[in-house]
Formats: C-alpha cells, sequence, structure tokens
C-alpha cells in the first residue's frame, strides 16, 4: 500500500497564522506519528479576501487585543486581488515590526524583521516557514500554475485576469467575469480568453480540484469546513476533525 498522505487547507491567515491553523497542524503531525506517510498543505493563496489575513494580537502588559493587517499598494489589489498578487507597501513592514515587542517574543520580531515577500501570501508562507511550522511539510500552493494546470476542470470558479493594470480574481459565470462589491453589486469586465493556469475553484469546489493533485488518504478539517465540504469529492478519503483549541481566531506566536 502507498504511504499516507495527510492534507490540510488553508488560505494565508495572518502573518502570525490563526490559532485554528496551528491546530491542523498539530492534528496533522499527530496523524504523522501514528499512521506515517507525508504531510501536505494546501495553501489556498488565489483567495483574494483581505480581511482573512487580520492578526490579532494581545499586549503582552495590558492583554488588550489588537488587530494588525498588511497595507496593500492600492484599494483595487485590496479588494479584488488574489493573495499571492497583493504588493505591500514598502514601508509597512518597518512600521508593524517598532510596535511587535508590545505583543510578541523578540525572537519572533527578528523572524519578521527578517522576511523578504514582496505580496501578502510569500510573507505568511516565509513567516510560518521560519516558526518551524512548514518544517517537513511539503506546501502546495493554489495560485501556482503548474498546480492549476495538473488539477481537474471543475464548473465553478474564479479566473486571474487583468483589470486596471493589476491581477484580479474575477468569478466566472454565465460567460461573464464578475468582480463582487458586496452585497448584490458586481462589476462586469471585459471579456477575456484565459486558460488552466488562471482558474482557481470556489468554496464549493475547492475540495475536488484539490484533490485531483494531492491525492490525500487524510484530511484534516476546520470546524467550519466541515460544514460545506462535500466530502463525496474525495472519495476513500478519512477526514479528520482539526484537534480543539482556545482562542482559535488569534494569532499563533508559539504559546
Amino acid at each position: 500500500m502507498a504511504p499516507p498522505i495527510i492534507c490540510f487547507g488553508q488560505q494565508p491567515c495572518g502573518f502570525f497564522p490563526k490559532r485554528f491553523l496551528w491546530a491542523k497542524i498539530v492534528t496533522a503531525r499527530r496523524l504523522q506519528r501514528e499512521l506515517g506517510g507525508e504531510i501536505v498543505f494546501f495553501f489556498h493563496d488565489s483567495d483574494h479576501d483581505s480581511r482573512e489575513t487580520t492578526t490579532v494580537l494581545r499586549d503582552r502588559h495590558t492583554r488588550q487585543e489588537q488587530a494588525l493587517n498588511f497595507q496593500f499598494a492600492n484599494k483595487i489589489q485590496k479588494q479584488f486581488s488574489p493573495l499571492y498578487a497583493k504588493r505591500l507597501l514598502p514601508d509597512w513592514q518597518a512600521k508593524v515590526a517598532r510596535q511587535l515587542p508590545n505583543y510578541v517574543a523578540p525572537d519572533l520580531v527578528e523572524h519578521f524583521k527578517a522576511v523578504e515577500a514582496s505580496n501578502a501570501a510569500d510573507f505568511c508562507r516565509e513567516m510560518y516557514a521560519r516558526m518551524g511550522l512548514l518544517d517537513g511539510v511539503r506546501v502546495e500552493r493554489s495560485g501556482d500554475a503548474d498546480f492549476r494546470k495538473r488539477a481537474a476542470a471543475i464548473d465553478d470558479y474564479f479566473v486571474d485576469v487583468t483589470w486596471e493594470g493589476e491581477v484580479v480574481r474575477a468569478r466566472y459565470r454565465n460567460g461573464k467575469l464578475l468582480l463582487h462589491k458586496g452585497a448584490d453589486r458586481y462589476i462586469e469586465l471585459p471579456t477575456q480568453t484565459f486558460g488552466a493556469a488562471q482558474i482557481s475553484p470556489t468554496r464549493d469546489t475547492r475540495l475536488r480540484w484539490m484533490q485531483s493533485v494531492v491525492h490525500c488518504t487524510h484530511y484534516v478539517a476546520g470546524a467550519g469546513e466541515r460544514e460545506y465540504l462535500n466530502e463525496a469529492d474525495a472519495a476513500g478519503v478519512t477526514f479528520v476533525q482539526r484537534d480543539e483549541v482556545s482562542d482559535s481566531g488569534l494569532a499563533y506566536i508559539g504559546d
């Protein structure tokens, strides 16, 4: 029998990852100790929601919570670009680094200052690696063109296209490329040709699309994921609920 492939998925979720991602990693490592095999992190850096990267920290003295986030090059990027294409303002890192001693230990401040990344997704991935969270973990990125070309065709998807000089993630629906502005408001983009290297899945097609490349045997799912995942899209896969963790929405800083 082939060795197990233990997978978990998550979009970049803060420059220090949220504790629920840490819990997924802990669960995957426990399964690996029990079953062997390898761990795969499906890093969904095609996601475009900038709110997902909000990093909530507690002041080390007052315990008051503070929400920090990336600052992006412009409004179009913030609203519509995939996370791998959201360019960071040059002075953002230095500004945040000056605040971090109030919230995290000195070694994490130094890791943060040492990261070299021009976009939100790369910054998160490098920070997670510097924290040791990705040791021995194979990372597969949904924004990677090769991954996309290997993935199965899906009928519900987003397309990364160019608009106003920026890469944006448009929903493809009824032959139209649409940017969602909120509620029932959309911007319809001009028709463009596109190929598999530009396509990423919606929430409902993500599991099937991912599994067509990863071929995992076990999938570590968060509490919210189990509510919408169509487990029939990954026949034969064992779904495992991630371990419980307190303060799941706060940043994991090694405590």
